[in-house]
């Protein structure tokens, strides 16, 4: 829990409101993520202290919903997601095949931030150890094709065993003929 203490700042540069640090929260070491901090902040530096030693001190972020997050601040399974980039994550998926890039491709440009799409890709990925990348590719195929680029979709091909389907590549309807269709020459 974060908390402004109404001891007076060692500086008087700096000040403390509670409502700046409840709207925006300072990124802190996670191993302090519950603990009780003080926070010292003026109009460019957010200083963040625990039991009275400095433990974090970075430029303050005046862009409303913008995470400013360290890297030295995260655990390390995090670092190491971090520096993923969707351009690696379509890397991957190119060594199952072209259509499972592009699928890939697809489920991160279809996020508002490209990162969002990492879990589902990620899933795609794993199928390809429970079906073959074969399967999977002709999976990732049929849904590109059917507009249903999500990992649900890709599962569900394969789970019915769909991608062994072919694919029809015709999708107009067919021609009902029955005495009841008018047809288009009853509108001119």
């Amino acid at each position: 829990m974060i908390r402004c203490r109404d001891s007076p700042a060692p500086s008087d540069t700096f000040r403390r409101t509670e409502s700046d640090a409840i709207q925006r929260t300072p990124t802190v070491p996670y191993h302090l993520v519950r603990e009780r901090v003080e926070l010292r902040f003026d109009a460019r530096t957010v200083e963040v202290y625990h039991e009275g030693v400095r433990v974090a001190a970075h430029p303050r972020s005046h862009t409303r919903g913008r995470a400013t997050t360290l890297t030295e601040h995260m655990p390390e399974k995090h670092r190491a997601v971090a520096c993923w980039t969707p351009e690696r994550i379509a890397g991957w998926a190119a060594k199952t095949g072209p259509e499972t890039a592009a699928l890939c491709r697809a489920i991160m440009a279809a996020r508002p931030h490209p990162e969002l799409g990492f879990r589902s890709c990620l899933g795609v990925l794993r199928l390809g150890d429970r079906y073959s990348p074969e399967r999977l590719e002709a999976a990732c195929s049929r849904a590109l094709a059917a507009g249903g680029a999500s990992y649900r979709s890709v599962r569900s091909i394969l789970e019915r065993g769909l991608d062994g389907a072919p694919l029809n590549d015709d999708l107009t309807p067919p021609v009902i003929t029955h005495s009841n269709v008018r047809g288009g020459a009853y509108y001119d």
